[in-house]
C-alpha cells in the first residue's frame, strides 16, 4: 500500500478494505436507504468513502464519532460538497441504526452479502450446508502454514513459534499444517525465509500426498502459480525424476521462481498453456499430473472477498471449457497407469464432479481412483471439502487413472 509506511496502519488498512469488500452487498443496501437519490457514476470515490464509514460504524471497534469526522476529512478539497452529505448520511445510520439494519438483512442479498447469482448456486448445489458456506465467507479466514518437513518437523515448528510468543495448533486434518490464531507478517515467521514454511491453506495442502508421487517419476505440475503445490510435491518426495511447473502467464511464473528459490527447490518452470502442449512438452511422458484448474474460485471467497464483485455468472461458460480443455491436454501428456489429480477451489458441481463425470464418459482409458478420506463430502465423483469445514477453503479433488 503505497504511502503506508507503518506497519500498523497498513494492517488497518487492508482490514478496512478487506472488510468494506466482504459486506459491501449488505452495506450497499443500508446506503441505497439512505440516499434521497443514487450518487453519479463519476462520483464513485465518495460512493466509496459511505461504504467505509459505514462499514467502521457497523463492523469495527471504531469509535462512531471518528469513523464519521475520518470519514468525512477524506472527501478533500476537491469535493468539498461531499462533506456535509457524508457526515448527514453517516449520522443518520448511526441515529436509525436499527430499522436500517432491519431493512438490510431483510432479503438474502443483504443479509449474506452475496450476489444473487452466487447465492442462487450455492444453495441449488449444497441445500443443506449453505448457511454455514456463506456464513464462513463473510469471516476472515485463518493463516495457515504448510511446514516443510524436509527441514523440520511440525511438533519441531510449533515450539519455535512458541519460543516466539505466536500462538499456533496443529491442524486436525492435514499433518503439515499449522494454523495460527492471529495473523502475522510472514517476515516475522522462524525459517520463512529459508523455506521453512510456507502460506497455505489446509485444503491446498492435502494436494501433494494425494497425488501420490514417488521417487523416480517425471511430475508435471500444471497450472503451478504460485507455487505452493509445486514445492510441497519436492517436499514430499523429493526424489522425482524431474518436476515441470507450467503456468501461462510470465509474471505468475517468476513467483513460481521465486518461491523454488527461497525453499531451496529446483524444478522446471515454464512459462507456457498448459491446454497447449504442442508449443512446449517434449513429448516424454508424466507419471503424475497435478491439474488445478483455473476456476469461479467460490471456494475461497473469504481469503478473496473480492471475487463477489468481480465474477459473474455469464463467466462460467467459458471457465468450464478452459478446464475440459487443460483436463484433454494434462490426459494427452500422462503415461500409462499414471495419475492425474483433478483439483479447484470451487464448491460449484459443474466445474468438479460434472467435469469428472463428462470427462470419464468421454474417455474409456480412465478409471476414477476414490479419494478415502476423514475430510470432505463424497461427490458422485472425487471429493468435496465446503468451505468452513474443519477450518478448511472450499476446495474440491478427484484422482483419475490412465489404463494401460
Amino acid at each position: 500500500m503505497i504511502g503506508l509506511a507503518d506497519r500498523k496502519e497498513r494492517a488497518f488498512v487492508q482490514a478496512l478494505s478487506y472488510g468494506t469488500v466482504r459486506w459491501y452487498f449488505r452495506l450497499d443496501r443500508i446506503l441505497g436507504c439512505l440516499l434521497d437519490k443514487p450518487l453519479k457514476s463519476k462520483d464513485l470515490d465518495v460512493r466509496i468513502l459511505a461504504l467505509l464509514g459505514l462499514y467502521q460504524i457497523a463492523y469495527t471497534r471504531v469509535k462512531p464519532y471518528a469513523a464519521v469526522a475520518e470519514t468525512v476529512a477524506a472527501a478533500g478539497a476537491k469535493k468539498s460538497w461531499a462533506k456535509p452529505l457524508l457526515n448527514a448520511l453517516l449520522r443518520r445510520y448511526l441515529r436509525e441504526r436499527e430499522q436500517l439494519d432491519r431493512l438490510a438483512d431483510s432479503t438474502e442479498i443483504g443479509a449474506n452479502a452475496h450476489p444473487d447469482w452466487m447465492l442462487a448456486a450455492i444453495h441449488q448445489d449444497w441445500p443443506q450446508q449453505a448457511p454455514a458456506m456463506l456464513a464462513a465467507n463473510n469471516r476472515p479466514p485463518p493463516m495457515v502454514l504448510r511446514v516443510n518437513t524436509l527441514q523440520c518437523s511440525r511438533t519441531g515448528y510449533l515450539d519455535r513459534l512458541a519460543a516466539q510468543g505466536v500462538d499456533a495448533h496443529a491442524s486436525t486434518v492435514c499433518d503439515t499444517a499449522v494454523i495460527l490464531s492471529t495473523p502475522v507478517d510472514v517476515e516475522q515467521l522462524p525459517g520463512f525465509r529459508q523455506g521453512v514454511v510456507s502460506v497455505q491453506d489446509s485444503a491446498a495442502q492435502l494436494a501433494a500426498k494425494l497425488l501420490d508421487p514417488r521417487p523416480g517419476q517425471r511430475v508435471l505440475d500444471a497450472c503451478a502459480a504460485p507455487g505452493g503445490k509445486t514445492l510441497h510435491i519436492l517436499e514430499v518426495c523429493p526424489a522425482v525424476a524431474e518436476l515441470v511447473a507450467v503456468d501461462v502467464a510470465p509474471e505468475r511464473a517468476l513467483r513460481i521462481r521465486e518461491n523454488l528459490q527461497r525453499a531451496g527447490l529446483d524444478a522446471t518452470v515454464l512459462t507456457a498453456d498448459a491446454a497447449r502442449p504442442v508449443q512446449w512438452w517434449n513429448g516424454v511422458r508424466f507419471d503424475r499430473v497435478l491439474l488445478d484448474v483455473p476456476c469461479s474460485a467460490l471456494g475461497v471467497i473469504r481469503r478473496h472477498p473480492d471475487i463477489k464483485l468481480l465474477r459473474r455468472e455469464e463467466d462460467l461458460p467459458d471457465m468450464l471449457q478452459r478446464q475440459r480443455a487443460l483436463l484433454q491436454a494434462a490426459w494427452s501428456m500422462l503415461a500409462s497407469d499414471g495419475v492425474l489429480l483433478y483439483a479447484t477451489c470451487s464448491v460449484l458441481r459443474r466445474e468438479n464432479e460434472k467435469q469428472i463425470e463428462w470427462f470419464l464418459d468421454h474417455h474409456v482409458d480412465a478409471r476414477e481412483w476414490p479419494i478415502d478420506a476423514p475430510w470432505g463430502v463424497e461427490a458422485a465423483c472425487g471429493r468435496q471439502i465446503t468451505t468452513g469445514e474443519s477450518g478448511m477453503d472450499g476446495f474440491f479433488y478427484a484422482r483419475l487413472i490412465k489404463a494401460q
